[in-house]
C-alpha cells in the first residue's frame, strides 16, 4: 500500500518545470520539421508520445523506494557493462557508429542507460565511504576504475559525447563529496598527457575535425565546419526578439543541419531571439537549482548523491548542447534534455527526473 505522505509530498515544482520545457521543445520541433516531407507520424507527434511514455516511466521510478537501488547498483552496473560489450560484438551500425543493440522487440542504447547507472553506482560507493579532509588519490582509485571501463567501451563505439558526459557526471559527484587540493593538482597534471595520448591514438579523424573546426570553423566552410557556421548564423540572426514562430530562414530553408535534434536550440534562438533564449535558460536554471535544493533537503547521504548526480547529468547536457550550437564547444552530438527530438534522450532524462522526484518525496522519512 502506498504511503499517503508520498502523494502529499509530490514535487509539483519539479514536474511543472519539466512539462513546460517538454512542451516548448515539442513546439520547437513542430517548427523545425514544418518544411519536411514526412511519411507516417510527424516528429512533434512522436515526441509528444515519448513525453507521455517518459512521464509514465518517471512515475514508476518514483513509486519504488530509491534505497533498493543501492543494493542493486553493482548488479545494474555489471549488466550494462555486458550490454556495452555486446554492442561492440552484435550491435547495429548506423552512420559510422555502433551504438544500438537489437533485443528483438525493441532496440536499446546501453550508453544512455549507463548515465543513470553510473550515478547510482558512484552514489553507493561514496555513501559507504567517508572522509574528513577530502578524498586522496588512493580514495578515488576504485571509483576511477568504475568509471574508466564504461567510458572506454562507449568511446569504442565511438560516442565521444556520451563518454564525456559519463565522465563529467562522475567527476561532479566526486567534487560534491570533496577532494583534497593535492588530488586535484595530481589529476590535472595527469590529464594533460592523457589528453595527448587520446588525441594521437584514440580519436577518429572526424572527431579530430570537430575539435579543429571548433578552433577555426572557417577551415572547412562546406565540409566539417558547415554545421557550426550555419548554427551560429541562425542564433545570431534571431536578434533581440527573433523572427517569429516558423519564420526562421535557416530552418525553413533547411540550411541548418540536424535542426530538430542536436541543433534544436539554434532553431529556437532564430525564431524567438535573445528574449526567448533567456527565458528558456531561466527555466533550465530553475530546474538545476531545484535539483540541488532537493539534494540539500535530503536527510540521507545516498539520496543526496543521487540528486546531485541527476542534476549534474541535466546540467552538463544543457551546457554542452548550448555551448556546441553557439561555438563555445566542439560539436559532439549531445542533445538538449526534454527539448531536442529523441526518444532515448527523453526516456533517460525522465528516469533521472523520476529519481529526483523519488528523493524529494521521501525526504521526510529519514
Amino acid at each position: 500500500m502506498i504511503d499517503r505522505r508520498l502523494l502529499t509530498n509530490f514535487d509539483w515544482v519539479l514536474a511543472g518545470l519539466v512539462v513546460v520545457v517538454c512542451l516548448l521543445g515539442i513546439m520547437n520541433i513542430y517548427s523545425a520539421t514544418n518544411s519536411y516531407k514526412i511519411v507516417g507520424a510527424a516528429y512533434y507527434t512522436k515526441q509528444f508520445y515519448w513525453m507521455l511514455t517518459g512521464i509514465t516511466i518517471s512515475l514508476l521510478v518514483c513509486s519504488v523506494d530509491y534505497h533498493l537501488l543501492e543494493d542493486l547498483s553493482y548488479w545494474l552496473y555489471g549488466f550494462i557493462v555486458l550490454l556495452l560489450l555486446a554492442v561492440l560484438i552484435f550491435g547495429r551500425a548506423s552512420m559510422g557508429a555502433t551504438r544500438w543493440l537489437n533485443l528483438g522487440l525493441f532496440n536499446v542504447q546501453p550508453s544512455e542507460l549507463m548515465k543513470i547507472v553510473i550515478i547510482i553506482t558512484i552514489a553507493r560507493f561514496f555513501n559507504n565511504f567517508h572522509t574528513i579532509d577530502g578524498l586522496t588519490i588512493k580514495d578515488v582509485l576504485f571509483p576511477l576504475g568504475i568509471l574508466a571501463l564504461p567510458a572506454a567501451l562507449i568511446m569504442k563505439q565511438p560516442d565521444l559525447g556520451t563518454a564525456v558526459l559519463v565522465v563529467l557526471i562522475a567527476v561532479s559527484m566526486t567534487f560534491y563529496v570533496g577532494l583534497r587540493w593535492s588530488t586535484i593538482v595530481t589529476f590535472t597534471l595527469v590529464t594533460i598527457p592523457m589528453a595527448w595520448i587520446g588525441w594521437s591514438f584514440y580519436l577518429r579523424p572526424y572527431q579530430k575535425n570537430r575539435v579543429l573546426d571548433f578552433l577555426n570553423p572557417e577551415r572547412s566552410r562546406l565540409g566539417s565546419g558547415y554545421h557550426i557556421i550555419q548554427s551560429k548564423i541562425a542564433v545570431g540572426s534571431g536578434g533581440i526578439t527573433g523572427k517569429g514562430f516558423i519564420q526562421g530562414t535557416q530552418s525553413q530553408l533547411k540550411f541548418l543541419p540536424e535542426q530538430h535534434t542536436d541543433f534544436a536550440f539554434s532553431v529556437f534562438a532564430e525564431e524567438w531571439g535573445f528574449v526567448g533564449c533567456l527565458l528558456l535558460m531561466i527555466l533550465y536554471l530553475l530546474l538545476i537549482l531545484w535539483g540541488l535544493n532537493i539534494a540539500r533537503r535530503c536527510n540521507d547521504r545516498f539520496g543526496g548523491l543521487l540528486a546531485v548526480g541527476v542534476t549534474a547529468m541535466l546540467f552538463w547536457h544543457f551546457v554542452i548542447n548550448m555551448g556546441m550550437v553557439i561555438g563555445l564547444f566542439p560539436v559532439v552530438g549531445v542533445p538538449m534534455p526534454f527539448f531536442s527530438y529523441g526518444g532515448t534522450s527523453m526516456i533517460t532524462s525522465m528516469v533521472g527526473i523520476g529519481l529526483l522526484q523519488n528523493v524529494s518525496m521521501r525526504r521526510f522519512m529519514f
